[in-house]
């Protein structure tokens, strides 16, 4: 009798319960996510967007494109490397006041930028902003290092508005 259940009856109830989970998965995911505090699934689908070197300069060198640039890097980093010039620099990823260093136009174009492709800082500082509420935030992966081996001109982090080579 035992050999009957497990060869038949459990993997039928086994079976039944998977069926039943599968029928119900995707409401399940979104009462977790209204839980985790993402209200709507479907509306945090706006993120930001990966914007490479030659078209941040292309922005840069666009006075009407009114691009905000966010440095998210660490001092040493930017010690090493230098910064995009005018790039405001964040004392952390995780760590900016949205409301105090962000403009209050959630329409700005903004760009973020850390170290590298292997960088995740920028991602952060970005989705912070699209948690905010900003609307056109973007993330520059090759970070400043993709950006000095463009060519791309640099400041120093002391004076993120001075350019040198």
């Amino acid at each position: 009798m035992r050999t009957r259940f497990y060869s038949t009856i459990l993997p039928l109830t086994i079976l039944a319960v998977v069926a039943m989970l599968a029928a119900t998965s995707p409401a399940r995911a979104l009462d977790i996510s209204k839980m985790l505090g993402n209200p709507d699934q479907d509306e945090s689908l706006n993120t930001f967007k990966l914007i490479h070197v030659n078209d941040l300069a292309a922005e840069i060198a666009d006075p009407k494109s009114g691009v905000m640039i966010f440095d998210a890097n660490h001092p040493d980093t930017r010690a090493a490397y230098g910064v995009i010039p005018g790039a405001h620099l964040l004392p952390s990823a995780d760590g900016y006041s949205v409301a105090q260093t962000l403009p209050a136009n959630r329409s700005t174009p903004l760009v973020f930028y850390c170290a590298n492709t292997q960088c995740m800082a920028s991602h952060e500082a970005a989705r912070r902003a699209v948690n905010a509420g900003y609307k056109d935030v973007s993330v520059m992966g090759d970070g400043i290092m993709g950006w000095k081996k463009a060519g791309q001109p640099t400041a120093t982090a002391s004076n993120p508005n001075v350019s040198h080579s």
